[in-house]
């Protein structure tokens, strides 16, 4: 694999995500790595044509995890390689045809491209998931969704009003899904993981969403769909999520 790091940060990550991808895997196309300076940034991958380029910020490219984050990148690069396609969809499309002709939500709109993320980090996991000790994303899933949930908006009080929004209810209970299915799917934790009880709590905080719902969703995603069975499957997760049509249940 052609790898160049370029960016204010060590590139020893991203050099043994490669030798690690490399036992198993390998890219036809060289990656190039920009380390971001904004702290916010988020670590996302994009395919120009010629290359691969993971963005990630200096805050993540330092951190414990950057190994497994370059790692779960790499594995996407392959995705898109190969045509899979929960990497080929496009995500306006699968909106527009699960959301034509109905209102919805700015915010909801923005958690259905969640969704779609969901589901392709579960096909992108299928493989990352193959190189190594899993402790360190069991233990990422946790911290995340424990902090999701010790921001959630607390009930109004008289003479308090809340500057920050805090984390969303509604897709704090996707997440907690999502997390819980690619534990299933894997085998990465027992059901008295502290896990399990963090993602029953957001569920209890958002009822209306369908907790088991998703989670069987994402744990039970086809291992090799067709274009056609993938686009069912995301438009029916979004227009659940976005209007709650029982027709696209997953039951």
């Amino acid at each position: 694999m052609d790898l160049r790091v370029t960016g204010s940060a060590s590139p020893s990550p991203f050099l043994s995500a490669r030798d690690r991808f490399e036992t198993e895997y390998d890219l036809s196309l060289p990656v190039r790595v920009r380390i971001r300076e904004d702290p916010d940034e988020r670590t996302w991958t994009a395919h120009p044509g010629e290359y691969h380029v993971l963005n990630i910020s200096r805050q993540a490219a330092t951190s414990a995890m950057a190994r497994e984050l370059a790692l779960h990148e790499f594995a996407h690069m392959l995705r898109n390689e190969g045509g899979h396609p929960s990497h080929t969809q496009s995500t306006e499309e699968a909106l527009f045809l699960a959301l034509s002709g109905r209102t919805v939500e700015r915010r909801k709109l923005a958690h259905c491209y969640q969704i779609a993320n969901h589901m392709k980090d579960i096909y992108a996991d299928d493989i990352t998931l193959t190189l190594g000790p899993t402790d360190k994303l069991v233990s990422f899933l946790e911290s995340g969704l424990a902090t999701a949930l010790a921001d959630r908006p607390a009930p109004p009080r008289p003479g308090f009003e809340r500057i920050s929004p805090g984390s969303d209810p509604e897709i704090t209970v996707v997440n907690a899904a999502f997390a819980l299915a690619l534990v299933e799917r894997h085998g990465l934790a027992d059901e008295d993981h502290r896990l399990y009880d963090l993602a029953y709590a957001a569920a209890r905080d958002a009822p209306g969403v369908g907790f088991e719902s998703f989670k069987r969703r994402f744990r039970d995603l086809a291992d090799d769909p067709d274009e056609s069975e993938y686009r069912k499957t995301l438009v029916s997760a979004t227009r659940t999520y976005a209007v709650g049509d029982p027709t696209a249940a997953a039951d």
